[in-house]
């Protein structure tokens, strides 16, 4: 059994900032990778930011440079720290990791999402 769990969202002005947290538990044996996307009404579901266990991150164009992805590997969570956030910006935020639960069989586990509005 593993379990995402997210933290953080809600309500913010344009120009604002959030920051959300994301942790994995359970039966655990390596995390490959975690990140974000999200997903707003109408929309498909996008990659915002993700970051492997190396530490090496990438982000979505709309999103470089304002949205920060960090990662502790100790803790197995991953945080995602948003500024100057803009109305675009408003979805539902789900968190995922790449999860070996033993030396074979991995899987990606999702998160039960998390609100981000931002109000113009």
């Amino acid at each position: 059994q593993v379990q995402v769990v997210e933290s953080g969202g809600g309500l913010v002005q344009a120009g604002g900032s959030l920051g959300l947290s994301c942790v994995a538990s359970g039966s655990i044996f390596r995390i490959v990778a975690m990140g974000w996307y999200r997903q707003a009404p109408g929309n498909e579901r996008e990659l915002v930011a993700s970051v492997n266990s190396g530490g090496a991150t990438d982000y979505a164009d709309s999103v470089r440079g304002r949205f920060t992805i960090s990662r502790d590997n100790a803790q197995n969570a991953v945080y995602l720290q948003m500024t100057t956030l803009k109305p675009e910006d408003t979805a539902v935020y789900y968190c995922y990791a790449y999860i070996y639960t033993n030396v074979r069989s991995w899987n990606q586990y999702w998160g039960q999402g998390t609100q981000v509005t931002v109000s113009s």
